[in-house]
């Protein structure tokens, strides 16, 4: 048996609607669009959440709070754990940098928090902008040092 021999499976493919192809057709004349109307004419295409002309409901729920258009909102600190930090020598400096390029983090021009899940076997300088209580205890136990950097904003 080979894809040559292969029998169709009926109704899987339909025939094209050809419609404005005469009376003969079925679909001819209006060519199914019916009587007159906004769906009847080329281009009728409304926009999403179009509601024929009333005030549409994004209009009608009130709004709260403000939100900076240029900006986006703040942006989110990228969460570094004690325990990747493993992977790094003894006495190296970590900074965002090294972060990205080992992986751990996906962009070094965004700020780093540095949490406190795991344990960290290294004595090594760790530089970011953030950092829980924990993960200071954990760093200073270890014999590394953290620096943290002044977050702009």
């Amino acid at each position: 048996m080979d894809v040559t021999t292969i029998p169709r499976v009926r109704g899987a493919r339909h025939r094209k609607k050809r419609v404005g192809r005469g009376i003969g057709s079925g679909h001819g004349k209006t060519s199914t669009r019916g009587q007159k109307g906004q769906r009847a004419r080329t281009g009728e295409g409304k926009r999403p959440g179009f509601e024929g002309g009333r005030n549409p409901l994004i209009r009608r729920i009130p709004k709260r709070g403000f939100r900076q258009k240029a900006r986006g909102g703040a942006v989110r600190s990228q969460i570094v754990n004690l325990d990747q930090l493993n992977r790094f020598d003894d006495g190296q400096r970590i900074s965002a940098q090294q972060l990205a390029e080992a992986g751990i983090i996906t962009r070094a021009d965004h700020p780093v928090k540095l949490l406190g899940d795991g344990q960290l076997t290294k004595k090594v300088t760790i530089i970011v902008n953030r950092s829980s209580e924990a993960a200071k205890a954990k760093v200073a136990k270890a014999g590394g040092t953290l620096e943290l950097l002044k977050t702009s904003g």
